[in-house]
């Protein structure tokens, strides 16, 4: 770029005076010393513009790559952190929502499993982390509104310490048996649990997880003294279910769907209040037990402090990704919703499932300390 200076000489071989002397071939005549300053006030005018000019030009310049930059982008792999072990239904959906999200923003989305405490391990680490928009937490209901009432202290605060980026999925809980135990319906697991006080085993994900919430919560409800065991992720809890060391689970439907529907395993209800698409035939709890649903929710959130730009960028791949007929299709294959919503909305939702995830906790009487 050509300096003031620069810029003042060319003007002032513009004024008229040079101009018209020059194409006579003569020398200008000298003017009065009242001219000349009139002159140099005017030239002195000339560059002070020309300087404001050069001043906007850059501010402006400025403005346009300060709002470029706004348009955020993750510079490295994504982290996605699970906290149920690989093979759950939690690892199962943040993994195809994962390859999904890579495929938009440009860098991996790498889904990590942190299994432990209901999800409260991973959820700290996240809460924790660099809020860049580079660590995520896959968080379940379980982790985000039932572990309040469930744990007497919590190494996070779900309000305080996530920013809220978009729901992923609804998720039907699968009341399941052993076929070796002889029951096949709802009404018969209760007359036999009643008739066999002790004696039948629950499996879950974990103590304080969804899964057991809703076991225990059935189990009050129908007045059934069950015996529970934790695992550390719903899939191996329906390992042992196949293989018959224990005898009911309440999973997440993408877990044995499967199983189901290889005859490993038998169904004998959905805890939402509707039955399943993908399984229509099977009853749903309130059938039986009127009121009873307990439905499961998840979604993806970034520590509280994750700059503005990044949350936007993070919530509208996801929702972009959860829009596609690809996922769509496969979530549904599995027995999910799909759910996206915006980080207002999933913060709302969040806020109104805490109150009532006390209340399932209450009727259940199950603690995890």
């Amino acid at each position: 770029m050509a300096c003031p200076s620069d810029h003042a000489n060319r003007f002032g071989s513009l004024i008229p005076g040079r101009v018209h002397a020059a194409r006579r071939g003569v020398q200008a005549a000298p003017r009065s010393a009242l001219a000349l300053a009139g002159r140099q006030g005017r030239e002195e005018g000339m560059r002070r513009r020309l300087l404001l000019g050069s001043a906007d030009l850059l501010l402006a310049r400025g403005a346009a790559a300060q709002g470029a930059a706004g348009a955020w982008a993750p510079d490295r792999p994504v982290r996605l952190l699970v906290g149920f072990a690989a093979g759950g239904s939690s690892d199962v959906t943040a993994r195809l929502v994962a390859q999904a999200m890579s495929e938009r923003l440009g860098q991996p989305v790498l889904v990590e499993n942190r299994p432990g405490a209901a999800g409260n391990i991973a959820a700290e680490a996240v809460a924790r982390a660099a809020p860049d928009g580079h660590t995520l937490l896959f968080g379940v209901s379980s982790t985000l509104a039932a572990n309040r009432w469930l744990y007497r202290t919590l190494p996070f605060d779900t309000l305080r310490d996530f920013a809220p980026l978009s729901q992923v999925s609804v998720i039907p809980n699968l009341i399941v048996v052993n076929p070796q135990l002889p029951v096949r319906s709802i009404p018969e697991l209760i007359a036999y649990a009643k008739a066999n006080p002790g004696r039948l085993n629950y499996g879950s994900a974990g103590a304080g997880t969804s899964l057991h919430m809703a076991s225990a919560s059935f189990a009050a409800r129908a007045g059934l003294e069950m015996v529970h065991v934790p695992y550390r992720g719903g899939a191996p809890a329906a390992t042992d279910l196949i293989a018959g060391k224990i005898q009911m689970i309440a999973s997440p439907m993408v877990e044995v769907v499967g199983a189901v529907q290889a005859g490993q395993l038998r169904a004998l209800a959905v805890t939402t209040a509707r039955r399943s698409p993908l399984l229509p035939e099977v009853p749903t709890v309130a059938e039986t037990l009127p009121g009873f649903e307990i439905p499961l929710w998840n979604g993806i959130l970034a520590p509280a402090a994750t700059p503005p730009a990044a949350v936007a960028r993070l919530s509208a791949e996801i929702g972009a990704a959860l829009r596609t007929e690809e996922l769509r299709r496969r979530l549904l294959e599995q027995g999910s919703e799909p759910a996206p919503s915006t980080p207002e909305q999933f913060a709302d939702f969040i806020r109104a499932e805490i109150p009532r995830w006390a209340e399932i906790v209450r009727l259940s009487g199950a603690t995890a300390d």
